[in-house]
């Protein structure tokens, strides 16, 4: 998502930070590029006008123009206008100080809602929280089989009345057993998935207000497509006026959506978006920041949310033992396998390269490649050796290379390459990692 976005915005941004003098008059044809580049991202139109007049009238101030650097003063004016209009901060989930905190889940058939509510309950429980699940939508039998079974994977409690054709105070009640079961369980957090629709109709948000009613929740998120565009907007600015949420979960943001979802929300509903949905798995949801988005957009990177997903999936344990075996010597090819499953854990390629500054200039000098597939065939090889193979290299003489690449349909040269490669970044790991490496490190950067 946002690639063709960021894309334009950088070759718009280069342009202005490569003029020597800025003048009004460049900066209003860069204001131009930058209403086009937002209009086919498909923001909201009215927001692309107050968006480019409040850049331009501070492009041309004073304290800009006459800066020792007017051209990277105007990216850091796009830049603060782009974090302000998806929020400023990071808004955060109102938990109640006297448990349990209720989060009503809501939103229409298709979004990704009941799957969210398992991604939402996996976020709390990673806090330590104790989590309920409530099936609130009887009238579909599939959606709480689909929340019993998210419930067993991640070992959470699902609360689940079967009611077939059930009425608007049927549900009610099940939500309120939910939240009752909740207090009386002692549980931190409920989440309750209410029912959804294919579009928004007067039933519906009939339901939904009776729960609200009935159940005081401290959260009311809507969960949205970014895929729609637009019809994300609109239909969130529907369910806020009628029902009234608390903060919006985008989904589908991994996909090829251009961007208009992420940027016009905020500003249209005037509720914050809360989180994004990055992928399937039930692991795939992050805090939205809209500052770190506002520097992925213009091509800076998020180098803090990389961070937080390697914190997240690196111990310090492990990483420890890791350097270890790396300065002594007993790296082997079974412990650069469970590096290659741990960086794995951190999402594709494509999206790790995406939270790097300038990752989309590699993404395009990639372009052709796919390091995923060649980083399956590197896995591949190494399962195809016996565990003695995999611990001590040295043992793997020519008839053992030629089982190993019959085993993991490769052939000897790319098993021999691989070899190589371990043995070329196990030196160069042990260099860096070591005490003499640590200052030649050092004195490199200090060069610099």
């Amino acid at each position: 998502m946002l690639d063709a976005l960021s894309e334009k915005f950088e070759k718009i941004l280069k342009k202005l930070r490569g003029s020597g003098v800025l003048t009004e008059q460049n900066i209003a044809e860069a204001m131009k590029e930058v209403r086009l580049a937002l209009l086919e991202a498909d923001v909201n139109f009215k927001i692309v006008k107050d968006f480019v007049e409040r850049v331009g009238k501070k492009a041309v101030g004073q304290e800009v123009m006459q800066s020792l650097t007017p051209g990277h003063q105007v990216v850091k004016v796009v830049w603060d206008e782009l974090r302000a209009m998806m929020g400023g901060e990071k808004a955060g989930l109102a938990l109640s100080s006297a448990p349990p905190t209720v989060v009503m889940m809501v939103g229409l058939q298709g979004a990704g809602k009941t799957t969210t509510c398992g991604k939402l309950a996996r976020f709390f429980k990673q806090q330590g929280r104790r989590v309920l699940l409530v099936a609130a939508d009887p009238r579909r039998p599939a959606a709480g089989d689909q929340l019993a079974s998210l419930g067993r994977d991640l070992q959470i409690d699902v609360h689940r009345q079967d009611q077939a054709g059930a009425s608007q105070t049927d549900v009610v009640r099940i939500c309120q057993d939910g939240v009752r079961r909740g207090t009386d369980q002692g549980f931190d957090v409920v989440v309750l998935d209410t029912g959804g629709r294919l579009h928004v109709d007067d039933e519906l948000m009939g339901e939904l207000v009776a729960v609200k009613a009935a159940v005081k929740p401290h959260e009311v998120l809507l969960v949205a497509d970014a895929m729609t565009g637009q019809d994300a907007v609109n239909m969130a600015t529907q369910f806020h006026e009628r029902v009234g949420v608390t903060g919006i979960i985008l989904t589908k943001v991994e996909g090829d959506a251009r961007g208009g979802a992420v940027l016009s929300i905020r500003a249209v509903t005037g509720q914050p978006i809360k989180f994004l949905g990055v992928g399937e798995k039930l692991d795939a949801l992050e805090l939205f920041h809209p500052d770190r988005m506002a520097s992925r957009i213009l091509g800076m990177g998020d180098v803090l949310s990389l961070i937080e997903k390697a914190q997240e999936t690196f111990t310090r344990e492990q990483a420890e033992e890791a350097q270890k075996r790396l300065t002594s010597n007993t790296f082997t090819l079974e412990d650069f396998r469970a590096q290659l499953a741990q960086v794995n854990k951190l999402g594709s390629l494509d999206q790790i390269l995406g939270m790097l500054p300038g990752g989309q200039k590699l993404r395009g000098a990639m372009e052709g490649q796919v390091p995923e597939r060649e980083m399956k065939r590197v896995v591949a090889i190494i399962d195809s050796m016996t565990r003695r193979e995999r611990r001590d290299h040295t043992l793997i003489n020519g008839s053992r290379k030629k089982r190993i690449a019959r085993g993991s349909g490769t052939n000897v040269m790319e098993v021999n390459r691989l070899i190589k490669q371990f043995l070329s970044a196990r030196k160069l790991a042990k260099m860096l990692t070591g005490a003499s490496g640590r200052r030649q490190l050092a004195q490199l950067l200090n060069s610099r």
